[in-house]
């Protein structure tokens, strides 16, 4: 039987310059944003992502064709109080400004149960 999904916290380095390769000019921050979205999918187990606002001015700051080579997403699964979506938690990511990319992993925090 699986475990029970938990409110968690992790912070994820994601390489859109491998994920979007080979991708055409006007697709390529669309593709991002569903990269990033799969990736949260599958390793958070939820259905429901929501992208803030901050990711998705990072992504697209500098035009649907210039994406930026490697992000710093925290992903954090939360307890879906109005449950409208019909599932029982939910996905948010939001950006995390780093100077360097060299030795991140992916960190897992502990969550505050309130």
């Amino acid at each position: 039987m699986p475990k029970a999904l938990e409110p968690a916290t992790r912070d994820y380095t994601v390489v859109l310059h491998k994920n979007c390769h080979r991708v055409q000019f006007k697709k390529k921050a669309p593709k991002a944003i569903k990269v990033i979205r799969e990736l949260a999918r599958k390793n958070m187990l939820t259905e429901d992502v929501r992208i803030d606002v901050g990711l998705n001015q990072f992504i697209w700051n500098r035009g649907i064709r210039n994406i930026p080579r490697r992000v710093r997403v925290r992903m954090m699964r939360k307890l879906d109080e109005e449950n409208e979506s019909g599932t029982k938690f939910y996905t948010v990511c939001q950006l995390v400004n780093v100077d360097s990319f060299k030795k991140l992993r992916t960190n897992k925090q502990a969550v505050n149960q309130e």
